[in-house]
């Protein structure tokens, strides 16, 4: 049987030994007990105070159905954002998507609401919004359904890992190509638009060097998709590669030529992946994938990470559109209050599902046209001729506005193709994946799983951050850089048994 003593540390046994009093060591406060401490303010804060302050702002929104319907989803999302943020695994997918939907689907179009006033305006009936509302609950409902599901499902070994085979890892020589055409490509970018300079002056800077190129068409966007995504992806994942080798190797650490290409790396990404040059939605994935990837284990920074996206997308997300334009086209945002911005910018995804509702009531749904023309996004429209435009584009045009960069968030894209039945299905089939994949990226980045070579431990994080732009839509404008994401992946990835010692 085990002494006590032998239980204790080496100096606190032979102190021990030699008939000395020690202090046994305090214990460190345990994640449980700092959960419970934080859970009371927590959801209240999420679930109660924070939309009880916007009821109270003035404005001239009515009390009617839609009204309360927005507080339920906005209740019902805090909540659930709440037991994200307090559970003991990370669930990256489940949180971001959660974050999102409370921000972008709850609180946003609840302020409008009260209010009375949106970004986009409102072309049907109010029956409309309601519809739209309650599609939403139902949706969220629905992915809530797939993720339960999911959990009482137990995790199976890989048919790769049953017949020998390792889980899937970076395979170095394909590792080292990925570089190099990372920065081939970024180098190609560069150059296109004319040199480094440009890509800290505007977007619109940037939009206008990218329709002067050789490569962008009147007719069609895919040259310029290309550019940009070739040009950001690539650059992007093998930052967060050789991200994670430093972080979990000490052996890289100490590598002259490993340190020296992830500066090289970093100083790419700052250029080409900068938020001066690239959308706040893009700009974002690349802080979220980063963050994960340089702490794959912190439960701090997880839980920051979806704390602080709240407070970060109420108060800074609005005015983060400064380089947009250029100083002749940016208009600073004049408001009282804290919610009135969110009335006003960028959080359109309700008013524009229900625009959307009553476009499809003039026409009909599309039965799949619209995500075939999202998966085939590359087809060039010189020999597609009939490919369809973004959802959001089509639903602007049918509501004559002239600004037709709008949202059409997953429940939309589902709903005009499928109707309600497809929605529901699809976002519980995405509330499924959402949650299998983070039951298996928890023990990859735990202390002892998988190398700093795991793929899983960097596809999770880079797709919890462009879950932003997945949710917001439309799908063709994003699905472009992730299958060029999803291509770099297939090129490096290996699935051969690990030998030798593990890199530390």
């Amino acid at each position: 049987m085990t002494s006590v003593h032998e239980k204790l540390p080496p100096v606190l046994a032979r102190r021990v030994g030699r008939g000395e009093r020690v202090q046994p060591p305090a214990k460190p406060m345990s994640w449980a007990m700092l959960s419970r401490a934080l859970a009371v303010p927590l959801i209240l804060g999420l679930v109660c105070f924070l939309p009880a302050v916007i009821a109270a702002q003035p404005g001239t929104g009515a009390r009617d159905t839609a009204y309360w319907l927005q507080l339920v989803l906005t209740c019902y999302a805090g909540a659930r954002l709440a037991t994200m943020i307090l559970s003991t695994r990370r669930r990256l997918l489940q949180g971001v998507f959660w974050m999102f939907v409370y921000i972008a689907m709850g609180v946003a179009p609840f302020a409008q609401l009260v209010i009375g006033q949106t970004p986009t305006p409102m072309v049907g009936p109010r029956s409309d919004l309601v519809t739209a509302i309650s599609l939403i609950l139902v949706g969220c409902a629905a992915f809530d359904l797939g993720a339960l599901l999911a959990s009482r499902r137990p995790l199976r070994r890989r048919a790769s890992a049953r017949s020998g085979g390792g889980p899937a890892t970076a395979h170095r020589v394909r590792l080292r190509l990925l570089v190099l055409i990372a920065f081939a490509a970024s180098g190609y970018y560069i150059l296109k638009l004319g040199g480094p300079a440009i890509f800290f002056t505007s977007r619109q800077e940037i939009s206008a060097s990218v329709a002067v190129s050789s490569v962008a068409s009147s007719e069609s966007n895919v040259g310029s998709a290309f550019l940009k995504g070739f040009g950001t992806v690539p650059a992007l994942l093998a930052l967060l590669f050789y991200t994670r080798r430093l972080v979990t190797s000490r052996l890289a650490r100490r590598s002259p030529s490993t340190v020296l290409v992830w500066l090289a790396l970093a100083l790419v990404n700052i250029i080409v992946n900068n938020p001066i040059s690239n959308a706040r939605y893009w700009f974002l994935t690349v802080l979220v994938s980063l963050l994960f990837t340089a702490f794959p284990s912190s439960a701090a920074m997880y839980r920051s990470v979806l704390a602080m996206g709240v407070v970060g997308a109420l108060v800074l997300f609005p005015y983060a559109d400064r380089f947009r334009y250029d100083d002749s086209g940016y208009r600073p945002v004049q408001s009282s209050s804290v919610f009135e911005p969110l009335a006003t910018k960028d959080y359109d995804q309700t008013v524009m599902f229900a625009n959307t509702i009553s476009w499809v009531d003039t026409r009909d749904h599309t039965y799949g046209r619209q995500l075939a023309g999202s998966a085939l996004f590359f087809v060039p429209r010189a020999v597609w001729s009939g490919k369809p435009e973004d959802t959001g584009v089509r639903v602007g045009q049918w509501m004559g506005m002239n600004m037709t960069n709008l949202s059409a968030p997953l429940w939309t894209e589902l709903w005009v193709d499928f109707g309600a039945p497809g929605m529901v299905g699809g976002l519980a089939l995405i509330g499924y994946a959402a949650a299998r994949t983070d039951r298996r990226y928890a023990p990859a980045v735990s202390r002892h799983g998988a190398g700093p070579g795991s793929v899983l431990a960097i596809a999770v994080p880079l797709i919890a951050g462009y879950t932003f732009i997945l949710l917001r839509g439309p799908l063709l404008q994003s699905v472009g850089k992730l299958a060029i994401g999803a291509l770099c992946l297939v090129l490096i990835t290996s699935f051969r048994g690990r030998s030798g010692p593990r890199a530390r």
